[in-house]
């Protein structure tokens, strides 16, 4: 199992995307497939993904949790890796470091941890505090609504994705809920292009799809 497919979310990210697809083609990743979703985007992100030669799918409804299903159905390989559309700097190796453990190690979901130069308010105001208090006794995980994960493709195909921004802690606890073997791996540093643009509207929007979702699964805990 070492085929591995690049899944990349985008809603208006033409000021990264170009650069993020030229990095991922310079990892040396075995038979990797790149799919970069563009979910209602208005600027040139779909045509600039277009012109970089990788499969580009569209997905008409907005929410990132929608995208990343679009794009696991286009997928054709058996690890998934999920990437942010708006990160600067990735590291090098960040493909290996994520999928090493599924293949050395028969882990079957990798969530990563990194070294953040900024953001990261809603993680620790209100996930943080909300896993402690209803999760007491699972794992602490540095970065538990990071979107940059790896993951066996028969995982995914089990759990139900949620549509917007609580898709990232909502496949987390499924994993932990499902007895998944998980992994957390720092991908070194990394600088988020668009978190100097969140508003508190936004901030408090996601908030409140993250918290909605850490309850319903909270509640399927209780009745597991």
């Amino acid at each position: 199992m070492d085929k591995v497919t690049v899944i990349i979310p985008a809603y208006n990210e033409e000021k990264t995307i170009g650069k993020v697809i030229d990095f991922i083609k310079n990892e040396n990743v075995i038979d990797s497939e790149i799919i970069i979703v563009d979910n209602c985007s208005i600027d040139k992100t779909k045509q600039i993904a277009k012109s970089k030669n990788v499969k580009v799918v569209s997905c008409n409804i907005k929410g990132k949790g929608v995208a990343m299903l679009q794009g696991l159905k286009y997928s054709s390989n058996d690890i998934i890796v999920f990437l942010d559309a708006d990160i600067i700097n990735y590291e090098s190796n960040i493909i290996d470091k994520l999928v090493s453990p599924i293949l050395n190690e028969n882990i079957d979901f990798v969530k990563s941890t990194f070294n953040r130069k900024e953001g990261g308010t809603v993680t620790e105001i209100m996930v943080k505090p909300m896993l402690d208090l209803l999760f007491p006794n699972i794992y602490k995980f540095s970065e538990p609504i990071s979107g940059i994960i790896a993951c066996k493709k028969e995982l995914l195909n089990k759990i139900q994705l949620e549509e917007d921004y609580g898709v990232d802690i909502g496949i987390l606890l499924d994993a932990i809920n499902s007895n998944a073997k998980i992994k957390e791996v720092n991908i070194g540093d990394i600088t988020n292009g668009s978190h100097k643009d969140k508003t508190l509207k936004r901030m408090r929007d996601m908030s409140k799809q993250i918290m909605r979702v850490i309850l319903k699964k909270y509640n399927d805990f209780l009745n597991k």
